[in-house]
């Protein structure tokens, strides 16, 4: 008995460390078979149970009025956009990610543009008189003028005149001839310092000479000694260079992000790792028909005259912050013909394309307005082999090719029977057949029907053929409910071989 009672003993002991071991590791273990069907249960979309393709984010209701289905992650692997590639192939693609950001973006706007004179400081060179250039003191485009330098001198019979016709006033003693012949001298161009030179010398000048009255440069000259000018005869123009303008082109899709008084900054390749600052001065009012371009027009100072005109010129203008917005690094953007995207990198060497919706470029960055959330992982390198393997636009063809083949019929017509009808609420419920035009089994669902009186004279259980037609709004409705006529009764068998040999006795008596 001792013995008996000493095995009895340990094994209820032994039963009991057992219990005690049990409960200490069964919070843990339910902790991580939750979390691990938590994580195998995690919800990626919700999707109407009869067509695919209509997906929401939320849980509600579909355009037929089922609730929607959810979709788990562990569903993910029958996803055909889904590319599972071996971790040590990633690696030797060298593909790289980058997360989805969500901040203010600049929007800056980077082009090209080119130097040009500043148009305020251009002078254009004309004389007053018909005549000939005598002396001519600038002899090629680009040379260099000071203030009071000699351009040319000219020989005009006009201004000759004009000169002796002031000397014989002035002789005359007539005060108000003298007046008039000096202010006809100034018309036709003879300086102040010339007519006091004729005060005191009393002698005509065969040759009238014309000053520069600025500095600057000449930028065209279009005339040579001794050719015949008149008025209309542009002898020079002269712009200086203290100050430039930079025009821009800026694409038709930043138009709106320029403004006057913005700040800009240009480079230039001739001298690397330098730039200058300066304003938006000009905003021209069109569009160029042919580059779709808006030209922008720039005002810089150049000291030390560094910026020529026509040197090709890098151009940034800082324009306001957006509010904060989505956006990946503009590398990750796959551009496409029908449809843009990059591709999502899902872990565990998985990766899909994703369809997105392009806003803004700033820089190096590109607001996506949907597709992606803040957070998720985007490829920068690689993404090009990858989207290649996934095959999305053909994917997504074949998806609009039997989104559009189940579109086509609108209506079709099924049989069913009749399981209810409601005349308050004008519904009909129906025990219908497949449809194979739009992929629905065959079920029992409610439907509405367009008109009260196809509900009278329905019995359940009576079989019917309706005509279901697709509304605009999505839902499906009943336009009309055909009965099925009953069949005629068949002659009994023992009868029908009677009368045909009646016939045939008949005939044979005839």
């Amino acid at each position: 008995m001792s013995r008996k009672l000493i095995v009895a003993v340990v094994l209820i002991v032994a039963v009991g460390v057992g219990i005690a071991i049990g409960r200490m590791s069964a919070p843990e273990d339910e902790s991580n078979t939750g979390a691990t069907d938590e994580k195998a249960q995690k919800v990626l979309y919700w999707v109407a149970p009869m067509d695919p393709n209509y997906r929401r984010d939320e849980p509600g209701k579909s355009p037929m009025g089922m609730d929607l289905v959810p979709v788990y992650a562990d569903a993910a692997g029958d996803d055909p956009a889904v590319v599972s590639i071996n971790p040590t192939m990633v690696n030797n693609l060298g593909v790289r990610t980058a997360p989805v950001e969500r901040s203010a973006l600049s929007r800056r706007v980077e082009t090209v543009g080119y130097v040009g004179y500043d148009e305020d400081t251009l002078q254009h060179i004309h004389t007053r008189v018909d005549g000939w250039i005598e002396t001519l003191a600038i002899k090629a485009t680009g040379d260099p003028i000071k203030r009071g330098q000699l351009l040319f001198e000219i020989y005009s019979p006009t201004l000759v005149n004009a000169q002796e016709e002031y000397l014989a006033a002035r002789n005359s003693g007539n005060a108000v001839l003298l007046r008039a012949s000096r202010q006809r001298l100034a018309a036709l161009g003879v300086t102040a310092g010339d007519i006091s030179r004729l005060d005191r010398e009393r002698t005509v000048e065969q040759l009238v000479s014309v000053i520069a009255n600025t500095d600057g440069y000449a930028v065209q000259l279009g005339v040579r000694e001794g050719i015949y000018v008149t008025p209309a005869t542009e002898i020079m123009s002269i712009a200086e260079l203290d100050q430039v303008w930079v025009l821009a082109e800026v694409f038709e899709r930043q138009a709106a992000w320029i403004e006057e008084g913005q700040q800009a900054e240009v480079e230039f390749d001739y001298l690397p790792g330098q730039s200058w600052q300066g304003t938006v001065d000009y905003v021209y009012p069109e569009l160029d028909s042919q580059t779709r371009t808006l030209k922008v027009r720039l005002r810089f100072d150049n000291e030390g005259q560094v910026m020529r005109p026509n040197m090709f010129a890098r151009i940034t203008i800082f324009g306001s912050a957006t509010t904060p917005v989505v956006h990946v690094p503009r590398e990750a953007l796959i551009r496409g013909g029908t449809v843009n995207r990059v591709v999502l990198a899902l872990g565990d060497g998985r990766f899909r394309a994703q369809p997105v919706d392009v806003g803004i470029e700033s820089g190096d960055h590109v607001e996506i307005r949907s597709g992606i959330s803040e957070g998720d992982l985007v490829v920068t390198s690689g993404q090009f082999l990858i989207d290649s393997e996934s095959n999305i636009e053909s994917a997504m063809a074949r998806m609009d090719e039997d989104a559009g083949s189940r579109r086509l019929p609108d209506r079709v017509q099924i049989g069913a029977v009749i399981k209810g009808t409601d005349a308050d609420d004008s519904k009909v419920t129906l025990q219908h057949d497949p449809v194979p035009e739009w992929s629905w089994p065959a079920m029992t669902m409610a439907f509405d029907v367009v008109d009260l009186s196809l509900l009278q004279g329905l019995r359940e259980g009576q079989p019917v053929d309706v005509v279901i037609e697709r509304q605009s709004d999505g839902r499906h409705r009943i336009v009309d409910i055909l009965r099925t006529p009953v069949p005629p009764k068949e002659p009994d068998d023992a009868e029908s071989p009677e009368v045909e040999h009646s016939g045939h006795d008949m005939e044979t008596m005839q």
